[in-house]
């Protein structure tokens, strides 16, 4: 009889957190819903755009020194750790390739989106969650102002224009930091890297992480946003928001990744065939 109540007592907490989840989830769709509507619905004037723009410096020239460090790092990490795999087949000279195609075309997007999610993320949830829990949009709504139009619009449009920007900058050090320790470092000759650097990259592989990178700053954005706007009362409902906005981000960003690879790669390979790691 024990064992009897425990199981239906497990049975009915998965049910409501079941039913719970795919509440949100619908919520969350229904909040994304909103703010296309709001950007089809003449939020393109010169009064509403310019809210934009600190936003863009929130989210852009603000979270340059931690992509710098990153975007870096994670180049001369890559040249180190496939040094002693190329050289044992002896094709170290072909390093530059895998560097370049490695941070342009995965690493780079994903891991400036992971930098965002964390830094901007939790910034956007935890500014937006403190204006719900101290009432701040009831008050715009008494107004006659929807926050969804004047709060998460443009941060929505900051985190879409900003993000393959920052993508961009990070591959740029990527690839500089892969360089400065593949020549200067492992004895490479310059000219190999580069002309091998610049034979494995091609229009495609640059296009496909920026596009990607776009999806990226949308989802960030709209999980911040959703989570701040849904922050339960208290300080602890606004840390707990932030925690949750983060590892939503985080998944959403990998599983956008893997779904984005499989169809950029299918797509490739139906046009041009099979791609060389090495060009040529």
């Amino acid at each position: 009889m024990i064992c009897a109540n425990m199981a239906t007592t497990v049975v009915n907490k998965f049910g409501q957190s079941a039913a719970h989840a795919l509440a949100a989830f619908g919520d969350f769709w229904r909040f994304f819903g909103r703010t296309l509507m709001w950007m089809g619905s003449g939020w393109w004037r010169w009064r509403n755009i310019r809210e934009v723009f600190p936003l863009m410096y929130e989210v852009g020239t603000r979270s340059v020194p931690v992509i710098s460090v990153t975007g870096a790092f994670i180049g001369m990490v890559l040249a180190v750790e496939a040094y002693t795999q190329f050289k044992t087949i002896g094709q170290e000279q072909r390093l530059g390739s895998i560097v370049s195609v490695s941070v342009v075309k995965q690493i780079g997007p994903v891991l400036t989106a992971v930098m965002l999610a964390g830094r901007i993320g939790g910034s956007l949830t935890a500014e937006l969650g403190t204006m719900n829990v101290t009432e701040q949009l009831d008050a715009l709504r008494v107004m006659g102002a929807d926050p969804v139009r004047v709060l998460v619009v443009p941060r929505f449009l900051a985190c879409l224009m900003m993000t393959p920007i920052l993508t961009m900058y990070s591959d740029a050090l990527g690839v500089l930091g892969g360089w400065l320790i593949c020549v200067h470092s492992l004895g490479i000759p310059n000219q190999p890297f580069w002309e091998y650097a610049r034979k494995g990259m091609d229009l495609w592989t640059i296009n496909e992480g920026l596009v990607e990178s776009i999806f990226f700053g949308g989802a960030i954005a709209m999980i911040a946003c959703y989570k701040g706007f849904t922050t339960r009362a208290g300080a602890s409902g606004v840390g707990r928001a932030c925690t949750e906005s983060f590892v939503a981000s985080f998944l959403a960003i990998i599983i956008f990744n893997f779904f984005f690879a499989k169809v950029a790669e299918d797509w490739y390979i139906a046009q041009y065939g099979i791609r060389s790691l090495f060009g040529g």
